[in-house]
């Protein structure tokens, strides 16, 4: 008798875009996906897939996932568009074709009946990946977990803020499509998240990862930013910028490390331990340690960097204070030993009250402090 992972497998991919201003504009999208082979998309021999284009009606909707819930083999449900909060009730809703902020009780999904029509299922055979966006109170109260999307399935995906400021993209639908055009072997679902999550490159403080904390990668190597303004280097000498870039660019990260380490010296002696000058080689040891992958070190560098200028009278709204403290945030993200990152997450919270960053930022740093804190205890 085949088992339920052996049965031939189901896609189920919604995307709705509601009538609001710059809407993450992912109905386009969805034929992105449904060229896919559907056994490709579910990672099954056999499957099939069935497309719900900008609906209107969530029992239509309902009547979809009644369908998938019934099949016996592996399912993949893909779903896009904005979550609303029902004002009465307070419930997460998928917005649909004709939701408005009056009308999310009668319009829009009620994300309960997803998770009601899924728990029958067997365990281990039913995943969800979203790409969502919500305002900003709804996204709060998902970074806070007062809200939950959460079920009895697996969950990936992102949520991304969306406001007047900030118009987000499908990145991550295009990046789940293109990895699974790609011919190597079919990722897991953990991994084509963690994939797609790296491609999509979305802004971390204004994202809400479904599924695990997901970072892009560092970006390749490049020149060591020179202060601003930057010295005048003696006649007689070579710019230490170029020279430890080289040694980046060549994996010599003890050279470049010992080079910046003499040139903060240099710095503490003719300018003294708490000024601009000793906060840029810190920050340049940094950028080191990032190259290195060692997202630790670089945070913990970064934040010291961002002290000393603040210690220098330097402005929490002074660009090279943000930019130290935003590049901490960073790497802290990338820090996956939960004691250390417990640590660093304490310093960064207490520079974040200060220098807030983006719309989140804060949040994102409470959030993952309030995950690190469970993680850790005993």
């Amino acid at each position: 008798m085949a088992t339920p992972t052996e049965l031939p497998g189901y896609a189920l991919l919604i995307a709705a875009e509601p009538p609001v201003r710059h809407p993450l504009p992912v109905a386009a999208t969805l034929p992105q996906l449904a060229a896919i082979p559907p056994s490709r998309l579910v990672g099954t021999t056999h499957a099939s897939a069935v497309q719900v284009a900008n609906p209107d009606d969530p029992n239509l909707v309902l009547t979809h996932l009644r369908t998938a819930a019934a099949v016996q083999g592996p399912l993949v449900i893909y779903v896009a568009g904005h979550l609303a909060v029902d004002p009465r009730q307070h419930q997460l809703h998928l917005a649909l074709a004709r939701t408005t902020a009056r009308t999310i009780r009668y319009t829009a999904l009620p994300w309960h009946w997803l998770i009601a029509e899924l728990r029958h299922r067997t365990p281990g055979t039913t995943t969800v990946m979203a790409d969502l966006a919500a305002e900003h109170d709804v996204l709060q109260d998902l970074a806070r977990q007062d809200q939950t999307l959460t079920g009895p399935f697996t969950l990936y995906g992102a949520v991304q803020l969306h406001d007047r400021r900030h118009h987000p993209g499908p990145a991550y639908t295009h990046a789940l499509a293109q990895i699974l055009r790609t011919p190597s072997a079919r990722p897991d679902a953990g991994a084509l998240h963690h994939e797609a999550a790296r491609a999509a490159q979305l802004e971390q403080a204004t994202t809400v990862w479904l599924g695990g904390d997901a970072a892009p990668e560092p970006k390749p190597a490049a020149a060591i930013p020179a202060p601003r303004p930057e010295p005048a280097a003696p006649p007689t000498e070579r710019d230490p910028h170029q020279t430890i870039t080289q040694a980046i660019r060549s994996a010599h990260y003890s050279e470049a490390a010992s080079a910046a380490a003499h040139w903060e010296q240099r710095a503490l002696r003719q300018h003294g331990a708490g000024s601009p000058e000793v906060a840029h080689w810190i920050e340049v040891r940094a950028f080191i340690a990032m190259e290195e992958q060692a997202p630790d070190r670089a945070c913990g560098l970064w934040l010291r960097g961002a002290a000393v200028r603040l210690g220098a009278g330097q402005t929490v709204h002074h660009p090279e204070v943000v930019e130290a403290v935003d590049r901490a945030h960073y790497a802290w993200r990338l820090v996956s030993d939960p004691q250390r990152a417990r640590e660093l997450g304490t310093e960064l919270w207490n520079l974040r009250l200060q220098v807030t960053g983006s719309s989140g930022a804060r949040e994102d740093v409470q959030q993952r402090l309030v995950n690190l804190s469970r993680a850790v205890q005993p």
